[in-house]
């Protein structure tokens, strides 16, 4: 059976080249196709080419490879963002200052396709795509626009380079196959490279995407001895790619550790004041990129809706909750597991939240499990802790990592009551009053009404008292959400302007608690079944990254570079 092995961007690291090539012989390939790009990246730029040579690689031309062999005064790589284009400057004036005549003459005499006839299979060979040397076909590039480029060639497997992550998709009975880049790692996290062995026989191909490990180690050292950049270093070492990141579509990006670069954060949410805390800025400065898990972009706050049913009907719940509302509960099995991989996926803290919590009938040992592990903060109404629930309170008191967080709506009864029903007031701050006294940690969230902003520095004396002050009260906007969602003084809030603060509930994963009610909040579904924490967060991830796309905080996707 014909074994072809082909790959792409050599990038001016031989350690990772002979890795290939020994493999790609070690599994039987007859032929080995390199698709362009030489050097760029690492810092060894003619140690490529005897290797390229003496192992008879058939090479055709990628954008460096042009560039270079011209002149030219920039790689021709496609990219539209001026950070991306700063990095790819100063790698392109390395590897132009430091490759030979000799070598860049012979990049000159590469043509820029290869069209081959392999066991029956027509095999068009490019650089970026049929379109454009520099055209970047992504995983996530959609059917029609795959189609698109598919006519294009004409041929029965495409195979193309220059993103340097591999992926393969059949459509329409023919294979696309990018196969990936032999000098860089994926940004995958893995230290190893990638290259495509093609099996090829009547009519018909298979590819199989190929790690190859390689003395990293020594490729990094002899970066740092030409004093190439540190975070082009940073990739080699750790999997992740630190440089030229906004050029990478959401799908992709969200996939990596970093996501934005540090200069260009997204800023002015409009729906501040919503959450409770602020969160952390970014830490390690030496990087100009940044992962939006862990920033004020996406706090590391975990919120898990235990139930939805409640003892109170307030006429602003945000999920509509009620006694009537529709039974959802999260088993204490179910609520153990997202606690041990909140933990495990780097979560700072937890907010337990319903319907009223203390309806649950497994609450105490849940927060026990939970407080044991992560800073958890459980929101309730504060009426239920009498009989045998204040009792099994007590179990709660004096937990290093436990909060109870109440909402009182007033300085009165009659204020609070009016939103949230005859005597909850009274029971309120009974039930606050009872915490207190067991020595349990306090915070109180007041909803800002028309009826209660006058009220607000009484309460807050009120609450003095009993030793509730400073951050831990705060005064929250309606929202019209739920309940509210008719309410003229509410707040109009979308995933579009406030960060995400991934939410967990029965019917799955969501952008806020604000929206954790899926009939209420469709829009603020992130997922409708149960996933890891981690695709969780790579979702929100991929969907913040498309929203500030979409509102130009971020440069948007190019298509093609031509």
């Amino acid at each position: 059976m014909p074994r072809i092995a082909a790959f792409g961007g050599a990038y001016a690291n031989p350690y990772a080249l002979r890795a290939v090539l020994a493999d790609a012989e070690e599994r039987g390939c007859s032929e080995t196709y390199c698709l362009g790009d030489l050097g760029g990246f690492g810092a060894e730029c003619d140690a490529i080419w005897p290797l390229l040579l003496n192992h008879g690689v058939q090479c055709l031309a990628g954008n460096y490879d042009v560039a270079i062999s011209r002149g030219d005064d920039d790689c021709g790589c496609g990219y539209s963002d001026p950070l991306d284009n700063r990095y790819a400057q100063l790698i392109y004036d390395y590897t132009r200052a430091n490759t030979s005549p000799d070598f860049a003459a012979w990049m000159g005499t590469l043509p820029d396709e290869i069209r081959r006839t392999i066991g029956g299979v027509d095999v068009h060979m490019v650089h970026g795509s049929p379109l454009a040397v520099n055209d970047f076909l992504w995983e996530s590039l959609d059917d029609d626009e795959l189609r698109f480029r598919l006519a294009m060639s004409g041929a029965d497997a495409l195979l193309c380079t220059h993103t340097g992550i591999p992926w393969q998709r059949r459509l329409d009975g023919r294979l696309v196959v990018n196969v990936g880049a032999s000098g860089r790692p994926a940004n995958d996290g893995r230290t190893e490279t990638w290259y495509a062995v093609l099996e090829l026989e009547d009519g018909h191909a298979e590819a199989e995407l190929v790690p190859v490990a390689y003395d990293w180690r020594a490729h990094a050292e002899s970066m740092r001895a030409a004093r190439l950049p540190e975070p082009f270093v940073e990739t080699v070492e750790t999997g992740w790619w630190t440089t030229c990141l906004e050029i990478v579509p959401p799908p992709e990006r969200s996939r990596g550790r970093y996501h934005v670069y540090r200069e260009a954060m997204p800023s002015g949410f409009a729906a501040e004041g919503v959450g409770w805390a602020d969160a952390p800025e970014p830490t390690d400065g030496a990087l100009p990129v940044i992962s939006m898990f862990g920033t004020a972009l996406f706090p590391p706050r975990l919120w898990i809706y235990t139930n939805f049913h409640c003892n109170l009907a307030c006429d602003y719940c945000l999920v509509a909750s009620s006694p009537r509302a529709r039974r959802r509960e999260i088993s204490e099995e179910r609520f153990q597991a997202l606690v041990d991989e909140a933990v495990a996926e780097g979560f700072a803290e937890l907010y337990l939240t319903g319907g009223e919590p203390f309806i649950h009938p497994r609450i105490v040992p849940m927060v026990e499990y939970a407080s044991d592990r992560l800073p958890t903060v459980v929101l309730t109404n504060a009426m239920l802790f009498t009989g045998a629930r204040g009792r099994e309170l007590a179990r709660l008191a004096r937990r290093p990592n436990l909060t109870l967080q109440s909402s009182i709506d007033g300085a009165r009864s009659e204020t609070h009551d009016k939103w949230r029903g005859h005597g909850s007031w009274d029971r309120a701050m009974a039930g606050i009053e009872y915490a207190h006294e067991l020595g349990l940690p306090l915070r109180v969230a007041m909803t800002e009404t028309p009826d209660n902003r006058e009220e607000i520095p009484e309460l807050r004396a009120q609450l003095n008292r009993i030793g509730i002050t400073g951050s831990d009260f705060a005064v929250r906007p309606l929202v019209q959400r739920g309940f509210a969602e008719d309410l003229d003084e509410g707040m109009e809030v979308s995933d579009a302007v406030m960060v995400p603060e991934l939410t967990i509930t029965t019917d799955g994963a969501h952008w806020h608690p604000v929206g954790g009610d899926i009939g209420s909040s469709p829009d603020f579904v992130v997922a409708r079944e149960d996933v890891s924490l981690a695709e969780a967060k790579r979702r929100v991830i991929e969907r913040f990254l498309v929203l500030r796309q979409a509102d130009g905080t971020l440069p948007a996707a190019f298509r093609c570079a031509v």
